[in-house]
């Protein structure tokens, strides 16, 4: 069943090769495929090429700490969380912001 998603999204992304949805969605399915090489290929275009699609950062900063990148992954998350504040997307910035504090050993208990 992926590898007939896989197939179709390829095929609308020839049609449509800029669009960042149609990326994202690759990214998403080799991610699930756990083809990270791919995955990494896809967020990484949406990083440079779209930086205002903000749920890249937190996908490609948890594919970083998965291939034990952690200091990148750090960075795209203080990068998102620039990005969602500047385009006042306050629940995309707590989430980096967790997810930041996190690969930080910042993790906060509620008391």
């Amino acid at each position: 069943m992926h590898h007939i998603r896989l197939q179709k999204l390829l095929d609308f992304l020839k049609n449509e090769p800029e669009d960042p949805f149609l990326k994202y969605a690759l990214a998403t399915e080799y991610f699930n495929l756990n083809d990270y090489k791919n995955a990494l290929l896809y967020y990484e275009d949406l990083i440079t090429n779209h930086p205002d699609y903000i749920g890249t950062y937190y996908h490609l900063g948890k594919l970083y700490e998965i291939i034990d990148r952690k200091p990148e992954a750090i960075e795209i998350y203080r990068k998102g969380m620039e990005y969602a504040r500047r385009k006042g997307d306050n629940h995309a910035f707590s989430e980096l912001q967790t997810v930041f504090n996190s690969a930080n050993g910042l993790d906060y208990e509620d008391d």
